[in-house]
């Protein structure tokens, strides 16, 4: 049974269970099945890895403070974030996957990264 590359078309030799006759093809392809799909989708993963890399630069140690002109003078965009946490006491976390933040009186935020190990 003859097996062809899903990328290029080529002629798969070796094992079996190969999909793919290189790595490059088969780079090739799943670079293009998870591409962003249009310019909307594409301006908002940018903005969420710009926030990201802001928060990461900031918050070395886990947990920090900062103030709003620093994060803004980076770049950092409030109105992006991947999810909330509410806790009991009632204050609100914006969080950037694990990297977050909650703001205090004055212009300050608290920088916090959740542990995901």
């Amino acid at each position: 049974m003859t097996r062809n590359c899903p990328e290029c078309g080529d002629k798969i030799i070796g094992r079996e269970d190969k999909k793919f006759c290189s790595d490059a093809c088969r780079n090739a392809f799943n670079n293009k099945i998870n591409k962003d799909s249009n310019n909307f989708m594409r301006n908002i993963n940018n903005k969420l890895r710009k926030n990201y890399r802001i928060l990461s630069e900031l918050n070395v140690e886990g947990k920090t403070k900062t103030t709003k002109s620093k994060l803004t003078s980076k770049g950092f965009d409030f109105e992006y974030f991947t999810n909330l946490l509410l806790t009991k006491n009632g204050n609100t976390y914006y969080f950037v996957y694990e990297q977050g933040y909650m703001p205090l009186e004055n212009d300050y935020y608290i920088l916090v990264r959740k542990d995901i190990s």
